[in-house]
């Protein structure tokens, strides 16, 4: 009997993203399905393959090893992470979502589909040899043309689904009014500025001490992880524009596109945040460095291991050594629905140049 492939095939052609001053509108290139997003909500409706559906979106511990030298608001937490991925999406960031987790489930299932096509392929090749070993073949010429006709449609269904698995992403074409585009882009290059950092921390957790008590000229103590930045792409969303990218070093990781902002941890468990949500703060920070200076950040001013009240050297003790004051840059990234993370960068001009353009950016959806 021929064997033929007509399993229909889904596939997330493309999101279409707008950037004006009026807004952003998006529109999924699925066909029986749109995204159009407003201050209102975000209304999906979906008609894929009988599926039809319509939905109303509503709007390890390490040890401490330095010390900031400046104020500190009296609600810090002690511990510094986001909450649980699950509860941080955005009611009006939802529809982005399911379209990339349709992808997901469509590249699983064609590549389940590749895999029995690829195991019935093998199992014709073995009949055809064996049948050529019985003469079965020989003499039955509807044998070898029957196997030969299956063969072909077998490697050809190959081709389309492996074709039909590389086409399994969501594809973000952003157009930007030209101001816009002109303020992302200096946001794409000092963010790349910044990930040339000599050291970046993602601050974990934050406690006050008694400055008297620890006869220590600071009055918080936190804990620090060294992490990297850079430009990355998350699977299943394609853009011309790389993701920045911001290593979390005790939660989701954080991807930064122009109009949201995904926490991610695998490709079933993420979140979506709109950009006009999030809390960006950025400022400078007195750090009392107790490790070794790096070498693009500037020592402005001095302090000694034991202080007294008034801040000057305590003499009592020996061995009292002086300690480097060093101003180190520093954000903070914090929305309603739970994203909470802090991080400092041994480079404060690159800092303050990367969060002016960042607020300058975000001004214009906000």
């Amino acid at each position: 009997m021929a064997w033929s492939y007509k399993k229909r095939i889904k596939v997330i052609p493309g999101v279409h993203l707008n950037f004006s001053k009026k807004g952003i509108s998006t529109s999924i290139g699925i066909k029986g399905a749109s995204i159009n997003f407003s201050n209102s909500g975000t209304t999906v409706n979906t008609n894929i393959l009988g599926l039809s559906n319509r939905y109303q979106l509503r709007n390890s511990k390490p040890k401490p090893i330095a010390v900031p030298d400046y104020p500190v608001p009296t609600h810090l937490p002690e511990n510094i992470f986001s909450s649980d991925i699950q509860e941080i999406t955005s009611q009006n960031m939802q529809g982005i979502k399911e379209a990339i987790l349709l992808a997901h489930n469509q590249k699983n299932e064609l590549i389940s589909d590749l895999v029995k096509i690829k195991r019935t392929l093998s199992i014709t090749k073995t009949k055809k040899v064996l049948s050529y070993m019985f003469l079965y073949g020989l003499i039955n010429k509807n044998v070898r043309q029957n196997s030969d006709r299956d063969l072909k449609a077998q490697q050809e269904a190959i081709h389309q689904v492996q074709r039909m698995i590389e086409k399994c992403y969501v594809n973000f074409e952003i157009d930007f009014d030209p101001q816009i585009k002109g303020k992302f882009e200096k946001v794409y290059e000092s963010f790349r500025q910044l990930t040339a950092s000599h050291k970046i921390w993602d601050i974990t957790s934050a406690h006050f001490q008694d400055r008297i008590a620890a006869r220590s000229s600071a009055s918080t103590v936190v804990n620090r992880r060294e992490v990297r930045f850079s430009l990355k792409s998350l699977p299943y969303i394609q853009s011309e524009y790389q993701a920045l990218y911001l290593k979390n070093a005790n939660g989701a990781d954080i991807y930064i596109y122009p109009t949201f902002i995904v926490m991610y941890t695998n490709e079933t468990d993420f979140a979506i945040i709109g950009i006009d949500e999030l809390n960006f703060n950025y400022t400078f920070t007195r750090f009392t460095e107790t490790s070794t200076v790096p070498k693009d950040s500037k020592i402005i001013d001095q302090t000694w291991a034991k202080v007294n009240k008034n801040g000057t050297r305590d003499k009592r003790f020996s061995n009292n050594y002086q300690i480097p004051i060093v101003k180190y840059g520093h954000v903070r990234l914090t929305t309603q629905t739970g994203l909470q993370e802090e991080y400092e960068f041994s480079n404060y001009e690159s800092t303050e140049l990367f969060g002016r353009a960042f607020k300058d950016f975000q001004n214009e959806f906000i």
